[in-house]
């Protein structure tokens, strides 16, 4: 079915893996985090148990990486059977240190698409994951000038948009989510009667994939990069 964008006017954007690189940082630190643990377990099992940890911890400590450095400790002690030295566990958060530390890679195209659409469109930055991490990217990033509004979620679900569209005074009917998770950017829009456009990371979080059961029938299109948006949008 075709899809008509004609009466959009306010576009959504998610920001990890959207806007800029992250989830590649998530995964070289699981790597190094593999290596710090390696006299313990096989690499496979040790991110079983961190991906379980992280899972199991989610409604307590929510997304980011203050939550995912935790996951590691826990984790750590747990497989190592609390042998853990203070050592290793000052590695461990020095991991997460370092992740907080990292430069804001922008994706290719970003600021040319924002600066385009943001002349005929009401931009707004909806993201999850730590308050304080979120603002440090976003600030790094030089984008803030782009969005009339910038809302950090506890969540991505179909609750959670309604309650911003409803607060923001849109109607689902004239707005469009641009991201990359199919779980987070797209099916929850879809289910609000909103609009969603899918631009797909190399790389994503285990909890983000869905099945083609969950997607099949959903009508959204998907585009190789946020460029494509700007004739899609024309």
């Amino acid at each position: 079915m075709e899809i008509n964008y004609q009466n959009i006017k306010v576009i959504g954007f998610d920001a990890d893996d959207t806007l800029w690189v992250n989830e590649t940082y998530f995964r070289e630190a699981e790597i190094e985090f593999g290596k710090l643990l390696s006299q313990y377990e096989t690499p496979n099992k040790i991110d079983q148990e961190l991906f379980k940890m992280e899972i199991n911890n989610l409604p307590l400590y929510g997304y980011g990486v203050k939550a995912f450095t935790l996951s590691m400790v826990e984790s750590a002690l747990e497989l190592s059977n609390y042998n853990l030295s203070s050592k290793t566990i000052e590695a461990i958060l020095n991991i997460g240190k370092h992740m907080l530390n990292k430069p804001v890679e922008l994706l290719d195209g970003v600021e040319d698409v924002l600066k385009s659409l943001s002349t005929k469109y009401r931009l707004i930055l909806a993201t999850k994951g730590d308050l304080l991490d979120q603002e440090r990217k976003l600030e790094k990033s030089g984008l803030t000038d782009y969005f009339h509004h910038i809302e950090v979620l506890s969540d991505k679900k179909e609750d959670n948009y309604s309650k911003l569209l409803n607060h923001l005074d849109i109607k689902p009917s004239e707005f469009l989510m641009i991201g990359n998770s199919l779980k987070s950017d797209v099916l929850p829009l879809i289910h609000i009667k909103a609009h969603a456009i899918h631009v797909p990371f190399h790389t994503t979080w285990a909890h983000e994939q869905v099945t083609e059961e969950e997607t099949n029938g959903k009508n959204y299109k998907t585009i190789k990069s946020l460029r494509a948006l700007l004739q899609l949008l024309n």
